[in-house]
């Protein structure tokens, strides 16, 4: 009876990894990825105003993990444009969830049950890009285990990873919202994954590809759904990280992070709260020179 059931999972596991995504599961990473884009301030006046450079950032915000991926292998960064029909189905989701009459179109894939069914579908194509460009990868650098994963990363999260740059084609400049600096769960599960993955080719981990690639599928959307629906920014990876971290690093990862939403709410001694409080007496000081200037011109 094991048996059987071990082979049924492992057949499933098989059909699910040769499922095509054009153009279903591509066209809800479409949608999901340009959502994202109309959600960064300042989005919608920029398609008015500036089609093009709205355009461009969609493409980045569809296609950057793959233009990533190209560049840290070597090949023409424009490879993938040559895809007509990817390109021309971003290009209609672009146009119909910025300029569709009414905002029918956004207000429609904006619903939390249509919106979650995408979310979960974007996931699969995810973990598929990173198995992809990991086995590309391995094609070029056989015993290249940090090409591999540096490529499987990009490859899952080049859209964030890329994202200064996106933000200059719309004007922006914040630095301090790097990818590198405030992982998000997307990120850090695509850089594990690409661990897991890497491991895999070389095979030092004992799995199938196909069973791997459906494992780590209903890890990243059970995960994705499930904070989406509750609108939780946090990580699955907190708890783990929150007692690894310290014994490796002598910090928690992303500890800057924790800061800035808690830190008001934390008291205590130590070096922390030492820190946290040269900030507010210098905004003190600068409060009580504003009030002395006011003060001057008053008199």
């Amino acid at each position: 009876m094991e048996l059987l059931s071990a082979l049924s999972l492992g057949e499933l596991a098989l059909s699910f990894s040769r499922v095509p995504l054009f153009p279903v599961f591509d066209l809800s990473y479409f949608i999901v990825s340009i959502l994202y884009l109309k959600y960064e301030p300042g989005a919608v006046e920029l398609s008015r105003r500036h089609p093009m450079a709205s355009w461009l950032c969609a493409m980045l915000h569809c296609f950057g993990s793959y233009i990533l991926a190209d560049l840290l292998l070597g090949e023409p960064l424009v490879d993938y444009f040559s895809n007509n029909s990817s390109i021309l189905l971003a290009s209609a989701v672009w146009y119909l969830i910025f300029f569709c009459p009414l905002d029918l179109f956004y207000k429609c894939v904006c619903f939390l049950p249509v919106k979650l069914i995408f979310v979960a579908m974007k996931e699969v194509v995810r973990v598929r890009k990173i198995a992809v460009g990991i086995h590309h990868a391995h094609h070029h650098y056989h015993h290249g285990w940090f090409v591999m994963i540096a490529t499987g990363w990009v490859k899952g999260s080049g859209v964030a990873l890329m994202s200064n740059f996106e933000q200059l084609l719309r004007g922006v400049w914040k630095p301090e919202t790097n990818e590198i600096l405030h992982m998000s769960f997307p990120t850090k599960a695509s850089l594990y994954g690409a661990v897991l993955f890497t491991l895999q080719q070389t095979r030092w981990l004992p799995v199938s590809k196909a069973s791997l690639i459906f494992i780590f599928t209903m890890f990243m959307v059970s995960c994705k759904v499930f904070l989406m629906a509750t609108h939780s920014h946090s990580s699955p990876f907190d708890v783990l990280e929150g007692y690894v971290c310290p014994v490796l690093f002598g910090s928690d990862w992303g500890n800057d992070h924790h800061h800035d939403n808690h830190g008001g709410s934390q008291g205590g001694s130590g070096p922390g709260s030492s820190h946290s409080a040269l900030p507010t007496k210098s905004k003190e000081e600068l409060s009580e020179g504003s009030r002395k200037k006011k003060t001057k011109k008053a008199d």
